[in-house]
C-alpha cells in the first residue's frame, strides 16, 4: 500500500476517454499524432495531447516495473523521432559515390535506425525517471513540474550534442507564431515545457474526474502561453526609426549533390552561380548569397577560376559555401569575399553532420565505416565563438544542419550580430525536410528578433521576418535568383541576453517543491 496511507494517483477516471486510453494501440498512436505535427502538415495542435496517453498508462498502475515504463517511452520516442525524420532516407541510394547499392541501404538504414534509436533512449530515460516520480506521495502539482523539467533536461542535454533535431518545440513551427514568440523569452526550452505540462495537466485531469472541471488547469496554461506570445508578437521589430533596408540577392543553384563533384557538375554550378551573381550585381544587390558548398573546393588565398574573374569585374561582395581548412583537416566553411575574391571572413560548421561530415569515435569506428563507403577523410568543426564580418555588419551564421541548435544563433548574435545568414543544401531529400529545415529558422528568427535570410542549393530560399513570417520563398528543386531586403537589428531579446534560464528556474522550484514536500511527511 501506498506509504502513510496515502493514494498516490486519484482513481476516478473519465469513462469516455479511459477506455481509448487503456488501448495497447493509444501509445504508438499518440506518438503517431505528434509526429504529424511538425511542417510540412504543420498539424501543431496534436502535439498537444500526443504526450497524453504515455503519461496515463505510466499512471495506470505506479507498481508496475520501472522497465515497463522504459519500454513504452522508448516506442514512443522511436516512432516519434524515426517518422519525424522518415526523410533522412532520401539519402539512398548512394551509388552516385561508388557505393554498391546493398552498402547503400545498408548505410541508410543504419542512420535511420541511429536516429530511431536515438528518439527511444530520450523518451526512455524520461519514461523512466517518470515512473519514479509517479511512485512518490507528492502532490499533482509537483508530479507534472518534476517531470515536466526531466522532460527539458533531456532535451537541453541533447542540444549539447551533434545529434538534435526533433524538439517538441519544432512541432509548432512554422503554424503556430503566436506560441513561438515564447522562445524570445527563454528559446524552444520554454516552448517544450509549456507543451509537456499541457499534455501531463491534461492526463491527470481525465483520470481525476468527470466532465471539463478537471480539464481547466490545461486549458488554463494552453490558453495563457498562447496569449502571452500573442502578446510579445504584438510588440514591434526593435528597428531604428531611420533604418535603411539592405538589397539581399540570393543564387538557388539547384545543382544535384549527385552529380557536383564531378568536373561536368562543378562546370554546371559555375555557370548558374557566374550567371545568378551577374544578374543580381546588375540589378543592384548590396549582397549576393550562395549556399553551402556552392564551389566545392577550397577556395584558396589566390582564387583563380571564372567566378573569381567575375567578382572583381562587378566588384559586388559575395558570401559563399566553399571549403576551409584547420591543420591538415578541411572544414565546410561559408567564406565573405571582397571585390578582389580574396576572404576576409570566414565561418566554419560547427555542428558537422554525423556519419554525413563526421564520423563520432573516429578512430575505432573509421575502420568499419570506410569499408562501406569510399570516403577517408572526415570534416572538422569550427571553433564554438566565431565571427563573420561583412561590408554590412556583422552577420550570425548557421551551416545547414546547425539551424536545429539555437545557442549558435544566440552566441554571435549576443556579440553585435545585425541579422541572419543560413546556408544550405538540402539535396537530395525531399519537400519535407525543406519545409522542417525553414520551420527551424523561423524560431531561430523570433527568438533573436532578427531578420533572416536562406541562400539553398535546392529550396527553399528567401527570408523570414524577426516575427517568423516567411517573407519570400523560392519553389523547390529549380535554379532562381531573388532580391529581397533585410533590416539591421542592435536590440536583444530577453533569451538573447540570458539564453536557457527557465532550465535552471525548473530545477530551483523543483527542488523547494521535493523539499517541502519531504519535510512534511
Amino acid at each position: 500500500s501506498p506509504p502513510h496511507g496515502k493514494t498516490l494517483i486519484p482513481m476516478r477516471k473519465n469513462l469516455q476517454f479511459s477506455s481509448i486510453l487503456n488501448s495497447p494501440l493509444s501509445i504508438p498512436i499518440g506518438a503517431i499524432l505528434t509526429a504529424l505535427a511538425p511542417a510540412p502538415l504543420n498539424l501543431w495542435g496534436f502535439a498537444w495531447v500526443g504526450l497524453v496517453p504515455l503519461w496515463f498508462e505510466l499512471m495506470n498502475d505506479p507498481r508496475s516495473p520501472v522497465l515497463q515504463g522504459v519500454i513504452l517511452g522508448a516506442v514512443w520516442g522511436s516512432i516519434y523521432h524515426g517518422l519525424s525524420m522518415l526523410w533522412i532516407t532520401g539519402l539512398h541510394p548512394l551509388t552516385w559515390m561508388g557505393i554498391p547499392f546493398w552498402n547503400s541501404v545498408a548505410i541508410v538504414a543504419l542512420i535511420w535506425m541511429l536516429v530511431a534509436f536515438w528518439g527511444a533512449l530520450s523518451v526512455g530515460l524520461w519514461a523512466w525517471g517518470a515512473s519514479w516520480i509517479i511512485r512518490q506521495p507528492i502532490p499533482s502539482w509537483l508530479r507534472i513540474l518534476s517531470a515536466t523539467t526531466l522532460w527539458c533536461a533531456i532535451e537541453t542535454a541533447r542540444s549539447h550534442t551533434s545529434l538534435d533535431w526533433t524538439t517538441l518545440a519544432y512541432t509548432q513551427s512554422p503554424g503556430n507564431l503566436a506560441v513561438l514568440h515564447l522562445g524570445q523569452i527563454s528559446g524552444n526550452v520554454l516552448i517544450s515545457a509549456v507543451i509537456v505540462a499541457v499534455n501531463l495537466t491534461f492526463a491527470e485531469g481525465l483520470r481525476s474526474g468527470y466532465g471539463i472541471k478537471p480539464l481547466l488547469p490545461a486549458i488554463v496554461v494552453f490558453t495563457s502561453s498562447h496569449l502571452l506570445g500573442g502578446l510579445l508578437w504584438l510588440i514591434p521589430t526593435g528597428l531604428a526609426s531611420d533604418a535603411k533596408p539592405i538589397s539581399i540577392g540570393i543564387v538557388q543553384g539547384n545543382i544535384p549533390t549527385r552529380t557536383k563533384l564531378s568536373p561536368s557538375g562543378i562546370r554546371q554550378g559555375l555557370n548558374h552561380y557566374i550567371s545568378g551573381y551577374e544578374t543580381l550585381s546588375r540589378q543592384g544587390a548590396q549582397l549576393i548569397i550562395l549556399p553551402e558548398g556552392a564551389m566545392p573546393f577550397y577556395w584558396g588565398t589566390d582564387p583563380k577560376n571564372p567566378l573569381a574573374e567575375t567578382i572583381r569585374d562587378l566588384k559586388t561582395p559575395i558570401a559563399l559555401g566553399s571549403f576551409g581548412s584547420r591543420g591538415d583537416r578541411m572544414t565546410q566553411a561559408f567564406l565573405m569575399l571582397d571585390a578582389d575574391a580574396h576572404i576576409t571572413s570566414q565561418y566554419d560548421k560547427i555542428k558537422v553532420v554525423p556519419l554525413g561530415e563526421a564520423l563520432p569515435f573516429e578512430s575505432v569506428l573509421g575502420k568499419f565505416i570506410t569499408r562501406l563507403s569510399p570516403i577517408k577523410n572526415f570534416l572538422v568543426a569550427g571553433d564554438d565563438r566565431q565571427r563573420f564580418m561583412t561590408p554590412l555588419g556583422q552577420v550570425a551564421i548557421g551551416i545547414c544542419y546547425e539551424s536545429a541548435f539555437p545557442e549558435i544563433f544566440r552566441t554571435q548574435i549576443k556579440e553585435g550580430s545585425e541579422w541572419i545568414i543560413t546556408t544550405s543544401n538540402l539535396d537530395p531529400y525531399s519537400t519535407v525536410l525543406m519545409a522542417q529545415h525553414e520551420a527551424h529558422d523561423v524560431m531561430r528568427a523570433i527568438e533573436n528578433s532578427r531578420y533572416l535570410a536562406r541562400a539553398t542549393n535546392t529550396g527553399y530560399s528567401g527570408l523570414i521576418t524577426p516575427h517568423g513570417i516567411i517573407a519570400s520563398r523560392s519553389n523547390s528543386q529549380q535554379y532562381e535568383t531573388q532580391m529581397t531586403e533585410v533590416f539591421k537589428i542592435q536590440s536583444t531579446t530577453m533569451y538573447t541576453k540570458f539564453g536557457n534560464w527557465i532550465m535552471p528556474l525548473l530545477l530551483m522550484v523543483s527542488t523547494i517543491g521535493w523539499v517541502k514536500s519531504i519535510r512534511s511527511h
